[in-house]
């Protein structure tokens, strides 16, 4: 098997396009197509589709073959990082999927201490939210990934732990409360998802709250921004609010809603020597600072269930 031939046909199918496959590349057009004609005739099936209205497709086939071809694209990485671990010198590249609360608050400070420590490993960093990221791992777009729990079938190690909060204004009637109780507000809370949706269906079912939210936001200032504006009461994850800056009041909700956050993988032992390293650091560099943990201490006695 031509790995090179390989290492286009995975750059045409993550792009779909062969123009910004042979730019990626450097190399000209006509030859990203004749590698892509000759792995065809290679193998002798079809790759792609080539649709005069939605451009180029993968092929039922071709789709196998892309999660084949990372794998084998992994191998070749592997293999060249264990002759630098024994040349002492580790260098290679790393995708990761993370989703953006992660980055900031894990990732940052992660990836600061990894590159001093290995300057010639290049981290590919791709966000989203969890449900993506957990596909990305699964098709091997990404080798790890940094999602919410739950972690399916996949190899986990837990990061942090975390908890909902719902935030309201200072002059807010609820303000005062030492707690929230969500069965008596279900019609004004704004809602931001993030991976949180099974835990809080499964957690407020068993007591028998259907939370209907007002409003469901993607982001954390977008929440910030509408319960700031008086629509409602946010209802937010302790570890997502903790990344971006607020004048609120956090307050603790009952029922209580638990939830981890880790660091996913098909096979922690089938990881390139770098990706291992980064999992170390990682875990290293993620553990909560004693004043993080006092603090969340304080408001877990008040979280039934946390």
């Amino acid at each position: 098997m031509n790995l090179n031939l390989l290492r286009i046909f995975i750059q045409v199918a993550e792009t779909l396009n062969i123009t910004e496959a042979a730019k990626a590349l450097f190399i000209s057009q006509p030859a990203v197509s004749k590698a892509i004609k000759n792995l065809e005739s290679s193998l002798r099936i079809q790759l792609f589709i080539r649709d005069k209205h939605k451009g180029l497709m993968l092929t039922e086939a071709g789709r196998e073959i892309l999660v084949l071809a990372r794998q084998m694209k992994a191998i070749e990485n592997s293999i060249y990082q264990i002759a630098g671990r024994e040349n002492r010198l580790l260098s290679g590249r790393i995708k990761v999927g993370s989703f953006p609360a992660a980055t900031t608050n894990l990732l940052s400070k992660a990836i600061a201490v990894f590159r001093a420590k290995y300057p010639l490993v290049k981290i590919e960093l791709l966000e989203g939210v969890s449900d993506q990221i957990r596909q990305w791992v699964e098709d091997r777009t990404v080798e790890l990934g940094i999602v919410a729990s739950p972690f399916d079938s996949f190899a986990f190690e837990t990061l942090r732990s975390d908890y909902m909060v719902a935030i309201v204004p200072a002059d807010h009637p609820l303000a005062k409360e030492p707690m929230i109780d969500l069965s008596g507000c279900r019609d004004e809370v704004i809602f931001c998802k993030g991976g949180h949706e099974i835990a809080m269906n499964a957690i407020l079912g068993t007591y028998g709250i259907e939370l209907r939210e007002g409003l469901t936001v993607q982001s954390a200032e977008t929440l910030i921004r509408m319960v700031r504006n008086g629509l409602g009461i946010g209802l937010i994850s302790h570890f997502t609010l903790s990344s971006v800056s607020h004048d609120l009041v956090v307050k603790a909700i009952r029922p209580g809603v638990t939830r981890d956050i880790g660091i996913i993988a098909h096979s922690f032992g089938e990881l390139s020597p770098a990706a291992k390293e980064w999992v170390n650091v990682l875990l290293q560099t993620s553990r909560e600072p004693e004043q993080d943990k006092e603090k969340s201490t304080r408001l877990d006695r008040q979280v039934p269930g946390s």
